[in-house]
Formats: structure tokens, C-alpha cells, sequence
């Protein structure tokens, strides 16, 4: 092979690299005694280099998390898409776990329920889509609230607005203000009085 300067060049057998042809005896001799191909990734590597070269590039190494070995060009996706002690987080609550724990977590995190303000139902969490999707007070609000003024402000003829039927009434608000002022009253006697006989 000739170069773009003229140089006539010869492909070592060895290391496959065009060498001039004037070196091209000194570099087969040097190149055989002192260079080895890695069976990996091709590469000439220095022969005293060569297990530190396969350490250091094509080893397999162990999980910085779950100490599991795994092979050295797939331990970022192992890391963050497979580990069983990545941190993942709870679809329902967000809180970060590691990713084995995860199932069990959700199991129950998603069987707690929270209230529907549109038709004033428990719902699981796990479900909360799934209700929005189909939820009958969704469905009814939205149509009333195209056609009409929402129920809360609507009047209930006489002049007086009708009570929010999604949120808390105030004699349930008043009901529950009192017992637990009674009930601070009692614990406060209860601990001021000192024992007879002192």
C-alpha cells in the first residue's frame, strides 16, 4: 500500500497496523514480542498491561449497592433500572424506598383510601384514576356547571343558600369544636388535682 507522501507501507500480521515498509522487520519482532491483541475489544495492549487492561476495561465488576457482579458495559442500567436496592419511589405517597421493598409498599400504600369531594365516597388509592374517569359526581358537576350556577351558590327558593353537600355542615363543625373542648376540660381537671392526703 502506498501512502498520500508515497511511503510504501506493509499490514503487520500482528497488530494489523500499516508500518512503512523500511521498519516494517524491526516493528514484526518488536511488535510480537511486546504487544498482545485483547480478545475483548481488539486493542494492542502492552503484554505486562494486559491483565490490568482487562481489570480495569472489561472485568466484571460488583454492584456498588447490591454487591451482586455484573458485567462492566451493563452495570449503569443495572444501577438504575434493575438493582433490587435502587431507590425507587412510591407511585401513591412518593416516598423513597429501595426498589425490593417497593411492592409490599405499595400494596398497602394503595389500599388506603382518601375522600372523593365530588361524590363524597372512599376511594382506594390505587383506584383514584380509574374513579376520576367515572365518578358520578365528575360527571354531574360538569354538566351542571355548564348548564347552571353550582349547587353551593344555588338558593333553596326562600332566600337562603343551600348547605355545600360536599363538604362538612357547621353543626357537625360546632358538634365536634364542643366535644373536644370538653374534652380538654376534663383532661385538665383530671391532671390538676392533686392526690388527698398531701
Amino acid at each position: 500500500m502506498e501512502t498520500a507522501t508515497g511511503e510504501i507501507t506493509i499490514v503487520c500480521n500482528h497488530c494489523d497496523r500499516d508500518i512503512p515498509s523500511l521498519n516494517i522487520d524491526l516493528h514484526r519482532v518488536h511488535c510480537a514480542r511486546n504487544l498482545e491483541k485483547c480478545k475483548i475489544c481488539s486493542d494492542m495492549v502492552p503484554k505486562k498491561h494486559a491483565e490490568e487492561h482487562y481489570l480495569n476495561t472489561h472485568a466484571p465488576v460488583a454492584c456498588s449497592m447490591c454487591k451482586e457482579t455484573i458485567e462492566r458495559d451493563v452495570i449503569d442500567s443495572h444501577e438504575r433500572e434493575i438493582c433490587p436496592k435502587r431507590i425507587a419511589t412510591c407511585e401513591f405517597c412518593e416516598f423513597p424506598l429501595p426498589a425490593i421493598d417497593l411492592p409490599e409498599h405499595q400494596e398497602v400504600c394503595g389500599n388506603r383510601t382518601e375522600l372523593c369531594y365530588q361524590c363524597n365516597s372512599y376511594v382506594r388509592l390505587r383506584e383514584t384514576y380509574n374513579h376520576e374517569t367515572k365518578c358520578p359526581g365528575t360527571v354531574l358537576n360538569n354538566v351542571e356547571s355548564s348548564r347552571r350556577v353550582p349547587r353551593a351558590a344555588e338558593g333553596d327558593g326562600n332566600g337562603r343558600r343551600r348547605r355545600d353537600e360536599n363538604g362538612v355542615s357547621n353543626k357537625k363543625l360546632f358538634f365536634t369544636i364542643a366535644i373536644t373542648g370538653i374534652a380538654v376540660l376534663i383532661g385538665s381537671l383530671f391532671f390538676q388535682r392533686k392526690p388527698e392526703g398531701s
